[in-house]
């Protein structure tokens, strides 16, 4: 099956790029609400599963053990720019475990915010701090130390703390994972390959709490209310998804994964979003998420206005002049 296009990118009146993708609106107990190219193809999520992958961080006891906040959860939930107070946060994180950066096993990378990488080359070097995942490795460096497991190896896909998640990740899906399904992620945690349409019934689950057992319903209203409290701790300045939380406050949880994958939720609506666009390409991802978003979730005339330039943004050159847009196309 070949997948539509979802988003073009004019310029000058003609359609210079097209990214073609599929799309999944599904509510918790399963029904599709929309389904848009081959939404049964396994995809992999990536960084899109962050907050599924914290539950474990608050059903274990390690968030009160550790007495985390709000900032603490969402840095768990976090695909962050690694500006100074997310490196703070991962840091304080890490040290109220017994723990320290030399703990950390996702790698290191400068910040992608580009003013915090100008000023770290200013003083010296990035460390694991820095890379947009260490909030999600000090949320599962924290679990196995709270259950009294030994943190050595907690990001192999046989340690009890990826084991759990991955038993998270089953329930909420309703997927079987099999090995089969599995490869390495970018922060070199397991990352599985599972349905789109199963994805986005998960992100529904997770923000309605139907489907799942009280604790982790109690769990996932938890991490909800993190990211809607504290949306920069979950990306950073100018990003995304902090800007669509920071407008939607607890109606929208919205997250992003590498690779053209777009995660989402609308809680009051009983929906959950899951994107995949063919190409890997986040700008269109973004595009088809603030579109259904627009589409799904009522909205009053500021918040429409706010959204549409996430929707269908305009390209600008380097003397500020506008050359084209990105519009979402009528498959949508």
């Amino acid at each position: 099956m070949s997948d539509p296009v979802l988003v073009e990118v004019i310029r000058g009146g003609l359609v210079e790029s097209r990214h073609r993708g599929a799309v999944a609106v599904v509510e918790a107990d399963g029904a599709a609400v929309l389904a848009v190219g081959d939404v049964a193809r396994p995809v992999f999520p990536r960084s899109a599963i962050k907050p599924l992958q914290a539950l474990p961080l608050v059903e274990s006891g390690a968030a009160d053990r550790y007495v985390f906040g709000d900032e603490e959860l969402a840095l768990a939930c976090a695909s962050h720019s690694g500006e100074p107070a997310h490196v703070e946060g991962v840091a304080r994180m890490l040290a109220k475990a017994g723990l320290d950066v030399t703990a950390l096993a996702c790698g290191t990378h400068w910040p992608s915010s580009h003013a915090a990488a100008f000023a770290l080359a200013r003083t010296g070097a990035p460390s694991a701090l820095h890379n947009n995942c260490s909030g999600k490795h000090a949320g599962f460096l924290c679990v196995a130390c709270a259950t009294g497991v030994d943190h050595a190896g907690y990001w192999r896909a046989e340690h009890a703390v990826q084991r759990a998640v991955l038993a998270v990740l089953e329930d909420l899906t309703g997927a079987v994972l099999p090995e089969d399904c599995r490869a390495i992620d970018g922060c070199s945690v397991p990352t599985w390959a599972m349905p789109l349409q199963n994805l986005a019934g998960a992100f529904a689950k997770f923000g309605t709490g139907r489907g799942l057992g009280s604790e982790r319903a109690r769990a996932a209203a938890r991490l909800r209310a993190a990211c809607a409290q504290k949306p920069w701790y979950v990306a950073g300045t100018d990003r995304f998804c902090t800007e669509i939380m920071r407008l939607l406050g607890p109606r929208a949880l919205v997250k992003t994964g590498a690779e053209g994958v777009f995660c989402g939720a609308l809680p009051q609506q009983g929906l959950g979003i899951a994107i995949k666009c063919d190409d890997g390409a986040g700008r269109a991802a973004e595009a088809i998420m603030a579109a259904l978003i627009a589409r799904f979730l009522p909205l009053v005339d500021q918040e429409g206005a706010a959204l549409a330039r996430f929707a269908r943004p305009t390209s600008r050159n380097w003397n500020d002049m506008k050359v084209g847009e990105v519009r979402v196309t009528e498959a949508i």
